[in-house]
């Protein structure tokens, strides 16, 4: 089993929190179109004929491709990569780019699971993030993707912005869980060096970002996903059962997959490979996984998520040393309520996901 991530890097105008590779302008879209094409041919040996179980498109804005280029897309994949039939295909939306039309020829060429970046149904949450959308079209894309036959439907929202109270968070939670989406990605509010919000705050043209409210919004997050019957399986996405996004749960899990496209990773299960952000030629650089990167690795990915570290699988697979450290490491953080433990799992509880990178570094060896 493997995964196909596909990076779209266009945009109508860069959001203003958005550290991703992208550009605001289709000027060379057929240039990405023709080196994605080339880099199918030069890569389709990547994943070692294992069946592709998902295809994601991300970006970027990926509903900026046309129907028809999408379909040329598609039609490269299955001649190039075996993609089962049942594969999971997943496409990026923003709301300002979809019609029910649109939606409709995505559904009848194959698509069968949609993502939405609302990031919120206020409107002037979405002028401080930068977003193109008011709260009354995104509401208009989600009943036109119900229309168009995406049962299978994800939404984005964003937590922690200085624009909403409390209750503000609640009624966002409100609106979402009236939809009827089975699947909510939710991610703090970050700001990234080099973003346009980062810079606007310096100037005072927005106001500054606390992690207080973060921390505040996680907490009602975690409390209003378990009220409704949604699983809490990665600090950021909860579903209900039958839902979880079987291509991003593939990283977590280190499954291999092939990403294409400009500042795509890919990862064949004995080293990490990623793309250059142009696209001015195929070019990739690649580290090779040391038996310590492996091992950090594993942390890293899997305390992300409700299923944890598995430490008899450290100890089988990477060796006593490994495990030996791990658990000595986390003694004191299980002692201090920080992470929690069964016979041979460690996993973080809700609280304490919002804090799993640092949770993971004290664990790396």
């Amino acid at each position: 089993m493997s995964g196909i991530y596909i990076h779209v890097p266009f945009c109508l105008s860069k959001c203003y929190y958005c550290a991703f590779y992208s550009m605001p302008s289709l000027k060379r879209k057929d240039e990405y179109l023709e080196s994605l094409r080339q880099e199918m041919v030069a890569r389709k040996d990547y994943l070692h004929g294992m069946p592709v179980s998902t295809v994601y498109f991300g970006g970027g804005t990926p509903s900026l491709l046309t129907p028809e280029e999408l379909k040329t897309i598609l039609n490269l994949l299955h001649d190039h990569f075996p993609v089962e039939a049942d594969a999971e295909l997943t496409l990026e939306a923003n709301p300002d780019t979809l019609s029910l039309e649109y939606l409709e020829a995505l559904n009848a060429m194959g698509f069968n699971r949609l993502s939405i970046g609302i990031q919120s149904f206020f409107d002037d949450d979405l002028r401080y993030l930068g977003r193109r959308h008011d709260s009354r079209h995104a509401r208009q894309c989600i009943d036109w993707a119900r229309s168009a036959g995406f049962d299978n439907l994800s939404l984005d929202l964003i937590y922690g912005l200085p624009t909403s109270t409390a209750d503000q968070w609640n009624r966002n939670l409100d609106l979402f869980f009236a939809t009827g989406a089975p699947h909510l990605s939710a991610y703090a509010l970050t700001l990234e060096p080099n973003s346009i919000l980062t810079k606007r705050i310096a100037m005072g043209k927005a106001q500054p970002v606390e992690e207080t409210a973060a921390v505040r919004d996680y907490g009602i997050l975690c409390q209003r996903a378990a009220k409704e019957g949604f699983v809490h399986y990665e600090i950021s996405n909860f579903c209900r059962p039958g839902f979880r996004s079987k291509h991003n749960s593939s990283y977590w899990f280190q499954t291999p997959y092939l990403g294409l496209g400009p500042a795509a990773h890919s990862f064949d299960g004995k080293e990490r490979r990623w793309n250059a952000e142009t696209l001015d030629g195929i070019r990739s650089e690649y580290e090779a996984l040391t038996p310590e990167n492996a091992y950090n690795e594993y942390v890293m990915l899997r305390l992300r998520t409700m299923w944890g570290l598995d430490l008899k699988y450290i100890r089988r697979e990477m060796g006593d040393a490994f495990a030996d450290h791990c658990e000595r490491q986390a003694a004191p953080l299980v002692a201090q309520g920080r992470l929690s433990r069964t016979r041979e799992f460690l996993y973080l509880t809700d609280p304490q996901m919002l804090f799993a990178d640092g949770i993971a570094a004290a664990l790396f060896y």
